[in-house]
């Protein structure tokens, strides 16, 4: 049984002629009989009385009706509900702790100001756990500073993201010219946790040069480390995006550009995978929204 047999059929059935179904389903009259009579062979019964003119449903044939109509009423009426399903999400974003209250939170409210209907998710994590949730297609989409080489996604680079020494005012770091790490390993430090992309950079970099150093705290966020910063509990390494207007008035930055790798961070998303209208839009928007004039188109 096909569903053009039954579209047929019902036609008929409604307009109670074949050549008026045939013109409302802009077919051939004779399209429209050999549908029906394959769906009669198909059943072994007879669906129409064509004694009389208008044709009239036998008993099979009106609870054939009864059945089939609703059924083709839904499935005319999936492309609607598909596109209608899909205009409002979900947009499923993972993005690093660091850029979710900041980089990211720019491009969505770009992105929500044109689509205030579309739901979003975000799930935060280290920059690892952001490329394994896109690479597991439980995000559409993965933020992060940089990213490892996987076969699985492609990533698009937007803006550089460099890292700058965070201090307490008036430290004496910001008394003298920074040359080298050496000056900031030998002050108690104040870090991210194991595994945060700074953090790994900065102990690989101490590590490579042979530098002991201390970290005596461990926090969960940029902001927390911050006021602890402030309160001149020790210094810290960041990325600059997590350096709001206001930070300026209570602790000292100086750009790491010079002694720590500029990295380009981006988008991610799975190699092959179908993207909905929402999501290709949110990616668009962000593209816009972040997009470094430096970036390579082709990156």
């Amino acid at each position: 049984m096909e569903m053009r047999q039954l579209k047929s059929f019902c036609a008929a059935a409604r307009m109670r002629s074949v050549s008026k179904a045939a013109e409302q389903l802009g077919i051939g009259q004779p399209t429209v009989t050999t549908h029906i009579k394959q769906l009669e062979k198909e059943l072994g019964k007879q669906l129409f009385d064509r004694v009389k003119r208008p044709i009239q449903l036998t008993l099979a044939g009106a609870r054939l009706c009864e059945l089939a109509m609703p059924l083709l009423d839904g499935v005319e009426g999936l492309a609607g509900l598909t596109a209608e399903a899909e205009a409002v999400g979900p947009v499923r974003i993972a993005s690093t702790y660091d850029m979710v209250p900041h980089t990211l939170l720019d491009a969505v409210r770009a992105f929500m100001a044109s689509h205030p209907h579309v739901h979003v998710t975000i799930r935060s994590g280290m920059a690892r756990e952001v490329l394994s949730l896109v690479e597991a297609g439980e995000a559409d989409v993965g933020l992060v500073p940089g990213a490892e080489q996987r076969r699985s996604l492609q990533f698009q680079g937007l803006f550089p993201y460099e890292r700058v020494l965070i201090t307490p005012l008036k430290h004496p770091l910001l008394q003298e010219p920074l040359t080298s790490l050496d000056q900031i390993a030998r002050w108690p430090l104040i870090m991210r946790r194991p595994g945060t992309s700074t953090r790994a950079l900065l102990e690989r970099e101490f590590r490579r040069r042979g530098l002991s150093y201390e970290i005596i705290v461990e926090l969960d966020s940029m902001d927390t480390t911050k006021r602890y910063v402030a309160l001149g509990l020790g210094i810290s390494v960041g990325p600059a995006i997590a350096i709001e207007s206001g930070d300026h008035e209570k602790l000292g930055i100086v750009s790491l550009s010079t002694l720590l790798p500029v990295e380009w961070a981006g988008l991610v998303t799975l190699r092959g995978k179908a993207m909905s209208a929402p999501v290709q839009d949110f990616v668009a928007v962000s593209r816009k929204i972040l997009r470094s004039p430096l970036a390579d188109p082709h990156r």
